[in-house]
């Protein structure tokens, strides 16, 4: 079953507490087995506008894990440069990877990848949409805390 990571809103409150746990679950784990869990996946990084912290963070992600990242961080050494639309890129991206990160400036832009889309979609940024990821690594953080 595709599995979207769009919106927090998206989540039931059951959904976040089973993220929670994964995390504390991959966190604990030996870092020997930690280093294998996503062999042989491809993420596809999407990045329309600038963020290091954020493109950063998914990649170094994916590659502690044992995945392996695509992508691009520059919207003009693509085709999206010459006219592609959102659309035709998902499309060509899908076809590579298990997974695809889009940030994007334009609000809607990562619910409308994740319905063209047949892999998984993580939104890291939309417009001036929520930054959900973010919130979900601060309730971890709080949860640790306290």
């Amino acid at each position: 079953m595709k599995r979207d990571l769009i919106s927090i809103d998206d989540l039931s409150v059951k959904h976040l507490k089973d993220y929670l746990k994964l995390a504390a679950k991959v966190e604990g784990m030996p870092s020997a087995t930690r280093a294998h869990l996503l062999d042989g996946k491809l993420l596809g990084v999407l990045f329309f506008e600038p963020s290091t912290r954020t493109r950063l963070s998914f990649e170094a992600a994916m590659l502690r894990l044992g995945g392996n990242v695509i992508g691009f961080s520059e919207v003009l050494n693509t085709s999206v440069a010459k006219g592609e639309t959102l659309a035709d890129t998902i499309r060509t991206v899908e076809q590579y990877c298990d997974a695809i990160v889009i940030r994007h400036p334009r609000e809607g832009a990562a619910r409308l990848a994740a319905e063209i889309s047949r892999v998984p979609v993580i939104n890291a940024g939309d417009g001036a949409n929520q930054h959900h990821t973010q919130t979900l690594l601060d309730l971890y953080t709080l949860q640790k805390l306290f």
